[in-house]
C-alpha cells in the first residue's frame, strides 16, 4: 500500500513538472513571436490554449464565460469580449514581461501617423459592389497579405493591402485587384509579387493567419485607407536593395518592409483613380509562358513606368497646331461651276430678311435685377 502511494505521488510530481515546463515554453514562444512583430496575432493564437491537467499533463480548451451554464444570454459574447479587451489578461502580462517595451496592437490604438515622406494620402476605394467581383478581389488581396506579410504586425499588413489598391488605381498597372496581384505570374522571373511565381502557393496556408489577413483585406476593400504609406506602389524587405530603390521616393519602413512611391507626375495624386471598374478575373496565377517568352516584362520596370508616364503627360499637354482647311479635290464639272466657292454659302440672305417679330430672339426682355 505504501509503495503504491509513493508511485502515485511521484507520478503527480512528474506531471506537475511537465505542465510547468510546457507553460514556460509556451510563454517563451509567444514572447519571441510578439518581439518579431506578430502583435495581436500571437495573443489571439494563445487564447485558444486552455489549462493543463496536473495529473495527465493533457491540455484542454477552457470554455469562454458565455459558454458556461447560467452565464449566457442573447448578445452576452459581446460584453465578455469587450470586458476582456479593457482588462489585460494574466497571460498577456506574463508575455509582456519577457520583453520590455512590447506593444500590443489592440492596446491604446493610436491614429495612423504618416511616414516622414509619405506625401498625399490615397482615397477610399469605391464601386466594388458586384458580389462576384468582391469575392474574387477579397481572395486575391487576402493571398497577397498572407504570403507577403503573414508575420507582420497589423500595420504592416495594412500597408501591403494599400500598395495593392494604389497600384490598381494607377494607369500603369492592371485595373483589378487580382490583375495587380498576379501580374507577371506567367513568368518564372518578373512577377510583381514573388509568391505568385516562386512556388509559395503550393503550401497550404494556416487557417488562423489566413483569417487574420482576410480581415485586413475586407476592411481595405470596404473603403479603409491606410494613410501612413500614402500613394506607395512599391516595397521590399530590408534584407534586399533592388536596383530601382534609389530611383523612387523612399517613404519609410513599416515592419520588415520599406515603401516607395513614384517620382514626378507618376506619383502625384492626380494620377490615381480609386473608382473600381469591375471585371475581376479568376483569383489564380496566369498560365506559364514558354521558356522563349518567359523573360521579364520591361513594361513592369518602375523606372520605365515613370518615364513613360511623364512622356505621355507631356505629349497630352503640348499645344496642338491650329487646324488648317484643305479644300477637297473636285471633278472638272464642279470646278467649272465654281469649285469650292460654290459650297461656301455666300449667297445666303442677310439679317435684314429676319421677320420683325424674331429680331430680338435670344435677348433679355428686360435687364434682370
Amino acid at each position: 500500500m505504501t509503495l503504491a502511494r509513493l508511485f502515485s505521488h511521484e507520478a503527480r510530481r512528474l506531471a506537475l513538472h511537465r505542465a510547468g515546463a510546457l507553460l514556460c515554453a509556451l510563454l517563451l514562444l509567444l514572447g519571441i513571436q510578439a518581439w518579431r512583430g506578430q502583435g495581436a496575432g500571437a495573443l489571439a493564437l494563445a487564447a485558444t490554449v486552455g489549462q493543463a491537467d496536473p495529473v495527465t499533463g493533457q491540455t484542454t480548451l477552457a470554455p469562454m464565460p458565455f459558454e458556461q451554464p447560467g452565464e449566457s444570454f442573447p448578445g452576452s459574447a459581446y460584453y465578455y469580449i469587450a470586458h476582456e479587451a479593457e482588462a489585460p489578461s494574466p497571460l498577456r502580462s506574463a508575455v509582456s514581461s519577457l520583453a520590455s517595451g512590447l506593444h500590443w496592437d489592440s492596446e491604446d490604438p493610436q491614429p495612423d501617423t504618416p511616414l516622414p515622406n509619405s506625401g498625399p494620402a490615397a482615397r477610399a476605394l469605391t464601386g466594388l459592389t458586384a458580389p462576384l467581383d468582391r469575392d474574387r478581389a477579397l481572395s486575391c488581396l487576402t493571398a497577397a497579405i498572407y504570403y507577403e506579410a503573414a508575420s507582420e504586425p497589423d500595420d504592416g499588413q495594412r500597408a501591403v493591402a494599400q500598395v495593392v489598391l494604389n497600384r490598381m488605381a494607377h494607369p500603369s498597372f492592371p485595373k483589378t485587384v487580382c490583375g495587380v496581384v498576379f501580374q507577371g505570374s506567367e513568368r518564372a522571373t518578373g512577377c510583381q509579387f514573388t509568391f505568385t511565381c516562386d512556388g509559395a502557393l503550393a503550401r497550404k496556408p494556416s487557417r488562423y493567419f489566413w483569417d487574420r489577413a482576410q480581415q485586413v483585406a475586407r476592411a481595405a476593400l470596404a473603403g479603409y485607407v491606410y494613410t501612413p504609406v500614402g500613394l506607395a506602389t512599391h516595397y521590399h524587405t530590408f534584407a534586399v536593395h533592388p536596383y530601382w530603390a534609389d530611383s523612387l521616393n523612399f517613404l519609410g519602413q513599416i515592419g520588415a518592409h520599406r515603401f516607395y512611391r513614384f517620382t514626378g507626375p507618376a506619383g502625384d495624386s492626380g494620377a490615381f483613380r480609386f473608382a473600381y471598374g469591375g471585371g475581376e478575373p479568376l483569383p489564380v496565377p496566369h498560365a506559364r509562358l514558354t521558356t522563349a517568352n518567359a523573360q521579364p516584362d520591361a513594361a513592369s520596370d518602375p523606372v520605365a513606368i515613370e518615364r513613360a508616364y511623364a512622356a505621355q503627360l507631356h505629349q497630352a499637354s503640348a499645344p496642338r497646331p491650329a487646324a488648317t482647311y484643305t479644300p477637297p479635290q473636285y471633278t472638272a464639272d464642279i470646278q467649272r461651276r465654281g469649285g469650292d466657292t460654290a459650297y461656301r454659302a455666300a449667297n445666303l440672305p442677310g439679317t435684314d430678311a429676319i421677320r420683325p417679330e424674331y429680331e430680338n430672339s435670344g435677348r433679355w426682355i428686360s435687364d434682370p435685377q
